[in-house]
């Protein structure tokens, strides 16, 4: 996606060893980067970007608890956790974090991220917006509001925009949102958490005949508590289209690139506890991994 997340220790020596323990990470000598991140971090205690890499390496070379050790450094020694650490931690030790802690990681990412989205999808072959499209449009052929939960640089946007009259897009990244608002597709455009925006919407007493979410729920855990801001803001017989990466088992769980898969019976319970009828659900990937295809569902609810 983006390189590592770098902010300086302050300390010259420090930031001389993390560079020269990136060295070894990147020709895989991960015993020899750990020992540097260790010699960076002796060096300077607070230095969260170090403390993170060596939770990474250590993890890379089986120590789960030496891992869970510095990834919690990390997080203390940053509490915006721009790094990540919670999600690791959450790998590692079952404990989910809520969603809106992971709000600046995520900014963080996006942010960086933003000029160069929409080629580096292209290389992961992404398809959520015109697989949302397929699903949602059998049902619905032109629509008179639409959101777009964390819009990105608007791709989701440009899919639905023939078939909407009024489009509205929120994302957390101010970058992403300048991405999108340069491409001139949406009505209105706001930077700001879901939740929260959802809220301020009900609390207006706006709502929209069409929700998407693209490829948004790889980063939020409480689906549940989202379905059931959504359907706050939904027309009567509105829809709800939305992408998730997905696995076999049970429940939501952060996958290997530090992003939720959420299973198919998760996602139909977090649906109907938020009174939304299953409209469709189908088993298709989104984007791939390597060249790997990703296991995901494309879902079509309505209120």
């Amino acid at each position: 996606m983006t390189g590592p997340l770098f902010v300086s220790s302050g300390d010259l020596i420090a930031d001389r060893r993390y560079d020269y323990a990136r060295g070894y990470a990147a020709a895989g000598d991960l015993s020899a980067a750990a020992d540097l991140y260790a010699q960076a971090v002796e060096q300077a205690p607070h230095f969260a970007s170090a403390w993170f890499a060596l939770g990474e390496a250590r993890e890379a070379l089986g120590d789960r608890d030496g891992a869970r050790a510095a990834f919690e450094r990390a997080r203390a020694a940053d509490p915006q956790d721009r790094h990540g650490a919670a999600l690791h931690l959450a790998r590692l030790t079952g404990a989910d974090p809520a969603t809106d802690a992971l709000h600046t990681y995520v900014r963080t990412l996006f942010d960086q991220y933003a000029p160069r989205f929409d080629r580096a999808l292209a290389d992961l072959s992404y398809a959520a917006p015109a697989l949302l499209r397929e699903a949602i449009m059998p049902h619905g052929g032109r629509f008179g509001t639409m959101l777009d939960l964390g819009c990105g640089t608007g791709l989701a946007g440009a899919a639905f925009r023939p078939h909407v009259d009024w489009l509205v897009g929120v994302d957390l990244s101010a970058n992403m949102i300048e991405q999108a608002r340069q491409k001139g597709l949406y009505d209105r455009l706001h930077v700001g958490d879901i939740q929260s925006f959802l809220a301020d919407q009900r609390g207006a007493r706006a709502t929209f005949h069409l929700v998407v979410a693209a490829d948004v729920f790889a980063y939020v855990g409480d689906l549940a508590g989202v379905c059931a801001a959504v359907a706050t803001v939904m027309e009567p017989a509105g829809l709800f289209g939305f992408t998730v990466e997905t696995h076999d088992g049970e429940g939501a769980i952060v996958g290997a690139k530090m992003r939720y898969a959420h299973g198919a019976d998760f996602v139909q319970a977090a649906l109907a506890e938020a009174g939304l009828t299953l409209v469709s659900l189908m088993h298709a990937a989104s984007r791939t991994e390597n060249r790997v295809p990703v296991p995901g569902l494309v879902v079509v609810a309505r209120r």
